[in-house]
């Protein structure tokens, strides 16, 4: 004859303290419906409460002024919107690369470094900040000795010939790569053109309005049942403004 066990079995134990959990889980939840915009409180190791923050954080007067007319020439003011260095994407850059981006902190960054196939993307050792160091160095090196004149100060069409140059790599520059460096500014001004506002591009949400996004909008059940209708809804930035406007 087999004897019962005593006292409280495994299968019996594990179920008590699941159970015991659930309730005590289901005592303090509560639930709770947002009213309005929620307020939005930034990272605290690495938020945007700096970017509106007025001057350069990272770029030197004449670096700042340099990235400022290639955005220009990136992205240039036509009947859809203002140029990027209007929608402050030069700000935005600036602000990223003062911050754990511009280290690649975040990223394995140890050799060796070998050249990558075209599927393996960026191998290269330089963090973006030595690749804006380095580029707009290089590349005021080249302009004073092709034109005597830093790229800010050349004529459009003349700044458009050397970006050119640059992406397809016929252009030299000291210590480091032309196509990365081009490739390293097109993407950030791209970022910074459609960004939340709160970090410092896309001002007065140029973009949201140009392609019709909404923002940062938590709740859209009043628009679900709405389909194939125009609803023109003001963009929200994080921060929950409809009109960010800060400046560098």
């Amino acid at each position: 004859m087999t004897e019962k066990p005593k006292g409280l079995t495994r299968r019996q134990l594990l179920k008590s303290s699941a159970t015991t959990l659930a309730v005590g889980a289901a005592a303090t939840a509560k639930a709770a419906t947002v009213v309005g915009v929620p307020e939005w409180v930034p990272f605290d190791h690495n938020g945007p409460m700096h970017y509106d923050t007025p001057g350069w954080q990272f770029f030197t007067a004449a670096e700042a002024s340099a990235v400022e007319a290639i955005v220009a020439r990136l992205i240039p003011a036509d009947d859809l919107s203002v140029s990027g260095k209007d929608a402050g994407c030069a700000v935005f850059i600036d602000r990223q690369l003062a911050g754990e981006y511009g280290t690649f902190s975040r990223l394995y960054m140890q050799g060796p470094f070998e050249k990558g196939t075209p599927m393996q993307g960026d191998q290269s050792e330089l963090v973006p900040r030595d690749r804006y160091r380095l580029g707009l160095a290089g590349l005021e090196g080249y302009c004073q000795k092709q034109f005597q004149k830093s790229f800010a100060a050349l004529a459009p069409e003349v700044q458009d010939k050397v970006l050119t140059g640059l992406e397809k790599g016929e252009i030299v520059l000291d210590g480091i790569d032309a196509k990365l460096f081009f490739q390293q500014v097109l993407g950030n001004t791209m970022e910074g053109f459609f960004a939340d506002p709160v970090y410092g591009g896309n001002r007065d949400m140029v973009s949201w309005k140009m392609i019709g996004f909404p923002g940062a909008r938590y709740d859209y059940r009043p628009y679900i049942a709405q389909h194939n209708q125009k609803l023109n809804l003001v963009p929200l930035s994080i921060s929950g403004s409809s009109a960010w406007t800060k400046k560098g």
